[in-house]
C-alpha cells in the first residue's frame, strides 16, 4: 500500500493543489488560511499526536491491539444475540461503498434503492409487531424505549408518571430514567404483576419486556387493558426473532412496540451499531420519532418512495419536536431487512424454532441435573437458579469457550441463538458439569397455547422471492444501482461533510475480534476494544482541546443531548436549582433543528438570538438576552464555523459573554472539519462540544446512519459525562451500550492514525481551499450569500438561487432535481436559508470533480437564463420536468419544446458515463395525503 495516506485522502496534491491556491489569488496556502481564520482563535502549538502510519502499518497496529480481545461464543442475551451475517449481505452491503457512502435520502429520486430496502424494514417490523406503522429505524433499544416514552407523553401532556417493569433489560431501564429526569417524569420501576394502573396518578404509559430480561414469556393482556382504562398507553420492548413464533404485541393491545433488529444478521460489535425499531398504532404515526418511508407517485404516474410526514421532524418543529432524532441506523436496517428477504418468513421461523429447541434441550438437561429454572415459559432464554454457584458456573463456561449471563449471585441466564449448535450446547452443559443432553418431547413449545402466533407475517412478494444467493445478489445489486453514492460522484452537502471513507479504514469492521464481541462480556475479554477506544478518546481530546471525551453517544443528536445533560448536571451540582435553576438555553435562529429539540429534552427553555445581515450572531442581541436571563442562564448552543459557512470573528467574545453571566458554552461540532489542526473548541472557549465522527472523522453516512456523536468536555464537566453499569460511573447513561456504536470507532482510529498531525491539518486547509474555489467560480452566476474576512468562506458556502427564481419562476427544488440529470446529488437545499444551496466539497474531492460540479451549475444557470429570456417555456422546460429518466427519454411520445438530448445529455461528458434516476420527480404532497408505509400497501399501490 502507498505509504503517504494523506495524499490518497486529499483530492488535490502537487500541481493541482497549487493551481487551486493561485486561482484564489494566493501563492501559499498558509496566507489564505491566515486571512480566512481569525487570528484570535488560531492555535500556536501543533497537536501532539503519533506520527502518521501507512495503511499497512496502521492495519497491523490496530490488529495487534484488537487481538487482545478474546472472541468467545456469547450466550449472554440481554438484548444482544449471536447471529450469522449472510456472506451475500456482508460482502455486498456492509462492505460495499455503493451502500455505505450514500447520504440520508432527502433527494428521493436518486435514493430509490435504499428507500425500498427501508420500506421492506418497515413492513417486516409492522408485520412482526402486529402494529399499523413502523419507522425506518432508531438508534438502539434503550433509546427507542425512551423515545416511546416521549411519544406517549406527547399524547397526554399532563401525564407525570411512567411505570417500567423491573423485568425489562437493565440498560433500557437506566436510559429511560436518564431521559425522564430532565422532563420531570416520575419513573416507577416495579413488579408488573402487582402494579395497578388505576391507582397511579398521572400515569401516561407503561413499559414491558417481551419475553422479559430473564427469558419469561408472560401474558400482559389484562394489564394492558387496565392501562388503557386508566387513559395510558402500553409500550412493549420485544425480541424480533421471538415475534416470528409468539403472539405479536399489537394483538394483546400494545400501542407502541420497540426493540433491536441486531439478531437479524448484524454483528455484536461490542454494542453497535444496530438498528432499533419502533412500531405504533395509526393514531400515533404523526408524532413518531425518526424517519418514515412512504410511497407516492412520480411525474409519470409511477410509484416512488420518499421520506414521509417530514413536517413532524425536529428540523421543522425545532423546540416543539417530540424527538431530536435526525438520522438513525439506515445501513443496519437495510442489513436486517435483507436478512428477512433472504431467509423469508419460513426461514426466520426455522431459525427461531432452532433457538427455542436449543433452549428446551438446555432446560431439560439442566433441570434433570437438579437445578431449578425461574420459569418454564420461555422462548430462547432460560434463567437457572444456581444456589450461590453462579461464579463457578460462569468461570467453567469461559474455560469451555462460552459466555453466560451473570444475573446475580443466585442466577445465571443462558440465551440461545442462531449460532448455537450441538457443539455449543455441549460446551454450555459442561459448565454445569453435565455430560449428556436430555432431549425434550418433539413438536412442543415452552409456552402456553395462548402465546402462539397465529397471524402470517412478511407475506409481501419481496420476502418470498430471493432465497437463492444468485437471486439475492441480483436484488441487492438492482437496488444499489438506483442510488447515487460517493462511488458515483461528489455529494457536496453543506454541514454534512461527505468525505472519503477509505477502504483501509473500513476493513477492520469485519474482523472477528471487532465484530463478535458482546457488549457485556467480562472486562478481560474486551481489553483490545477498551485500549483502542481509550487511545481514540485521547487523540480526540487533544484535537478538541478538552479534558476528556465520552464515546457513548451513538449519533450527533445523542451527543447534543449528552453534552447539554452534562451542563444541566453541573449546574445542579453547583446548587443552581429551585427558583434560580439555570434552565435557559440561548440558541441562534440559524441553528440546526436538533439544537432546540435537544435543549428541550435536556430540560432547558429555549431563548432564540438573532443573526445579523451577514449571517453572524447578533452580539448585541446575545449580550442583552444573556444579561436579561443572567440568573437563569444555563447554556448557549453555537455552531462554529457558523451554519452560514463563515468564521465569526466575535466567537471568543460570545463565549465570554455567556461565561460572565453564569452559563456554559455548548459547541455543535457539525463543522469541526474547518477546525482540526487550526483551532479547537477548547481554545475558542467552549465547555462542551459534540463531534460527528461520521463527518469529520470518516465514518460513512450509511445512507442515513450509523454515526457516532462523542462529546468532549472541559475539566469542570468531566464528572458529568454519561456513565453505564459496565463503567466506573453508572450515572446518566444515554445509550444502551457503554461505548455506543463501538465497532465503527475503528474507522476514526484508522483515519487519525494514518493522517497524523500534518495530514489532519492539511485536510482542514484543503477543505477551506476547495470551498473558496467553488464559491469564487460560482459567485458570478449564483451570489455567495455570506462571506467573512476578505470575502472568504470557511469549509462551505451558501449560494443564492432566489434572485434568479424571482425572475424565472425556477425554484431551488427545480435546480436540485436538474442536478440529478447531470449526475449529482444536490447540495443542502433551503437550509439554513430558504431558497439557497449550501455547498461543502470537503478535502477529498479533486479539482477535476470540483470543476465538473461547477460546470454543471453554470450550465443550469444558462438553462434558467433561457427561461428568463423567453427562449425556454416557463412551465415546460428541462428544470421543471427534471429529473429525466431513461424511460422518459426513450418514450415514443415526446411533446416537450426541448430535445431529448438537452434533457439527458446537457454536457458532453455524460455521453461516456451517465447515472440515470430510476423515477421522475416524486409528488410529496400526494404521498403525505395518501400515506402508504409498507410493501403490502405498495403492492396495492402499484395495481
Amino acid at each position: 500500500m502507498y505509504k503517504d495516506f494523506c495524499s490518497r485522502h486529499v483530492g488535490s496534491v502537487g500541481a493541482s493543489r497549487q493551481t487551486l491556491i493561485k486561482e484564489l489569488g494566493y501563492d501559499r496556502i498558509d496566507h489564505l488560511i491566515d486571512d480566512a481564520v481569525p487570528a484570535s482563535i488560531r492555535g500556536g502549538d501543533a497537536l501532539e499526536l503519533p506520527e502518521a502510519l501507512s495503511e499497512t502499518a496502521a492495519l497491523e497496529r490496530l490488529r495487534s491491539i484488537m487481538s487482545k480481545n478474546k472472541v468467545l461464543k456469547s450466550f449472554i442475551g440481554q438484548g444482544y444475540s449471536g447471529t450469522i451475517v449472510p456472506p451475500v449481505i456482508q460482502r455486498n452491503i456492509l462492505e460495499n461503498p455503493g451502500w455505505y457512502t450514500a447520504y440520508t435520502p432527502y433527494q428521493a429520486e436518486i435514493a430509490q434503492g435504499r428507500l425500498e430496502a427501508l420500506l421492506n424494514f418497515q413492513t417486516m417490523i409492522s408485520d412482526l409487531t402486529g402494529l399499523d406503522v413502523a419507522g425506518a429505524s432508531l438508534l438502539d433499544e434503550g433509546t427507542a424505549a425512551a423515545e416511546a416514552m416521549a411519544l406517549a407523553k406527547s399524547g397526554k401532556p399532563r401525564g407525570t408518571t411512567m411505570f417500567v417493569a423491573n423485568s425489562c433489560h437493565p440498560q433500557t431501564i437506566s436510559v429511560v430514567e436518564t431521559r425522564a429526569e430532565p422532563l420531570g417524569i416520575n419513573v416507577i420501576v416495579g413488579d408488573w404483576k402487582t402494579f395497578d394502573p388505576s391507582a397511579c396518578d398521572g400515569l401516561f404509559a407503561i413499559l414491558l419486556q417481551y419475553p422479559d430480561t430473564l427469558g419469561r414469556v408472560e401474558d400482559y393482556q389484562a394489564l394492558v387493558e387496565k392501562t388503557h382504562q386508566a387513559g395510558a398507553l402500553a409500550i412493549v420492548a420485544a425480541d424480533i426473532l421471538a415475534l416470528t413464533l409468539l403472539r405479536p404485541p399489537g394483538d394483546f393491545g400494545a400501542d407502541i412496540c420497540v426493540g433491536n433488529s441486531q439478531r437479524f444478521g448484524v454483528p455484536f460489535g461490542f454494542g453497535g451499531p444496530h438498528a432499533a425499531f419502533m412500531a405504533c398504532t395509526d393514531k400515533l404515526k404523526r408524532k413518531m420519532p425518526g424517519r418514515l418511508i412512504g410511497v407516492s407517485i412520480d411525474s409519470q404516474g409511477n410509484p416512488g418512495y420518499r421520506l414521509s410526514l417530514q413536517t413532524r421532524e425536529q428540523h421543522i418543529r425545532r423546540d416543539k419536536a417530540t424527538s431530536n432524532i435526525c438520522t438513525a441506523q439506515v445501513l443496519l436496517a437495510v442489513m436486517a431487512s435483507m436478512y428477512a428477504v433472504y431467509h423469508g418468513p419460513e426461514g426466520l421461523k426455522r431459525i427461531a424454532h432452532e433457538a427455542h429447541q436449543s433452549a428446551r434441550i438446555l432446560a431439560a438437561s439442566i433441570t434433570q441435573a437438579g437445578y431449578d429454572l425461574v420459569s418454564d415459559n420461555f422462548f430462547d432464554t432460560i434463567t437457572v437458579k444456581t444456589a450461590n454457584n453462579t461464579d463457578q458456573i460462569l468461570l467453567a463456561a469461559v474455560e469451555h469457550g462460552v459466555n453466560l449471563r451473570r444475573v446475580d449471585d443466585q442466577h445465571v441466564a443462558i440465551a440461545c441463538d442462531e449460532v448455537m449448535g450441538v457443539a455449543e450446547l455441549k460446551l454450555v452443559l459442561q459448565a454445569f458439569k453435565i455430560d449428556q443432553e436430555v432431549l425434550p418431547e418433539p413438536g412442543q413449545t415452552a409456552w402456553g397455547e395462548s402465546h402462539h402466533r397465529v397471524s402470517d407475517f412478511c407475506t409481501a412478494s419481496v420476502f418470498n422471492s430471493f432465497h437463492s444467493e444468485t437471486e439475492m445478489l441480483r436484488y441487492i445489486s438492482r437496488l444499489e444501482q438506483k442510488d447515487l453514492a460517493l462511488n458515483e460522484s461528489m455529494i457536496a452537502l453543506g454541514s454534512c461533510t461527505m468525505k472519503l471513507n477509505a477502504t483501509s479504514e473500513m476493513m477492520p469492521m469485519s474482523w472477528p475480534e471487532v465484530a463478535h464481541i458482546h457488549p457485556f462480556v467480562p472486562d478481560d475479554q474486551s481489553v483490545g476494544y477498551r485500549e483502542m477506544l481509550d487511545e481514540l478518546s485521547d487523540w480526540l481530546a487533544r484535537i478538541t482541546g478538552f479534558a476528556a471525551i465520552s464515546l457513548q453517544p451513538n449519533a450527533g443528536s445523542q451527543g447534543e443531548y449528552a453534552g447539554l445533560l452534562a451542563i444541566r448536571r453541573y449546574h445542579i451540582a453547583n446548587g443552581d436549582v429551585g427558583d434560580a435553576e439555570r434552565d435557559v438555553c440561548i440558541i441562534p435562529t440559524s441553528a440546526h433543528g436538533t439544537n432546540p429539540a435537544s435543549a428541550v429534552m435536556a430540560g432547558f427553555n429555549v431563548v432564540p438570538v438573532a443573526c445579523d445581515d451577514q449571517g453572524n450572531i447578533d452580539v448585541a442581541d446575545l449580550k442583552a438576552k444573556a444579561e436579561q436571563h443572567a440568573d437563569k442562564l444555563g447554556a448557549l448552543m453555537v455552531t462554529y464555523p457558523s451554519t452560514h459557512g463563515v468564521y465569526e470573528s466575535t466567537i471568543v467574545e460570545i463565549c465570554e459573554i455567556i461565561h460572565s453571566n453564569g452559563g456554559q458554552v455548548y459547541m455543535d461540532g457539525a463543522n469541526m472539519n474547518a477546525q482540526v489542526g487550526l483551532t479547537s473548541p477548547g481554545l475558542i472557549g467552549a465547555d462542551v462540544c459534540h463531534l460527528n465522527l461520521h463527518k469529520t472523522f470518516c465514518i460513512p453516512h450509511g445512507g442515513g446512519g450509523p454515526g457516532v456523536g462523542p462529546i468532549g468536555v472541559a475539566e469542570q464537566l468531566v464528572p458529568y459525562l454519561p456513565g453505564h453499569s459496565m463503567m466506573e460511573s453508572e450515572d446518566s447513561p444515554v445509550c444502551a451500550a457503554a461505548y455506543g456504536s463501538a465497532s465503527i470507532n475503528t474507522i476514526s482510529w484508522m483515519y487519525i492514525a494514518m493522517m497524523g498531525v500534518e495530514g489532519l491539518t492539511e485536510a482542514t486547509k484543503i477543505a477551506i481551499v476547495n470551498a473558496n474555489y467553488m464559491a469564487k467560480r460560482l459567485n458570478a452566476y449564483f451570489p455567495v450569500l455570506y462571506t467573512g474576512n476578505k470575502g472568504l468562506v470557511a469549509h462551505e458556502c451558501i449560494i443564492d438561487i432566489r434572485p434568479l427564481a424571482e425572475r424565472s419562476g425556477i425554484t431551488v427544488e427545480d435546480v436540485a432535481k436538474r442536478l440529478m440529470d447531470y449526475g449529482y446529488h444536490a447540495p443542502t437545499m433551503s437550509w439554513p436559508v430558504a431558497g439557497t444551496l449550501m455547498i461543502e466539497p470537503t478535502e477529498s474531492e479533486s479539482k477535476g470533480e470540483l470543476d465538473k460540479f461547477c460546470d454543471a451549475m453554470i450550465s443550469i444557470h444558462g438553462e434558467i437564463q433561457q427561461v428568463v429570456d423567453g427562449v425556454a417555456d416557463k412551465e415546460d422546460n428541462v428544470l421543471k420536468n427534471a429529473p429525466h429518466t431513461a424511460q422518459m427519454v426513450i418514450s415514443d411520445t415526446w411533446s416537450h419544446p426541448y430535445t431529448r438530448e438537452q434533457a439527458a445529455y446537457p454536457v458532453p461528458s455524460l455521453r461516456s458515463h451517465k447515472f440515470w434516476p430510476s423515477v421522475g420527480r416524486i409528488d410529496n404532497v400526494h404521498g403525505d395525503r395518501n400515506l402508504v408505509c409498507s410493501c403490502v400497501g405498495m403492492d396495492a399501490y402499484s395495481e
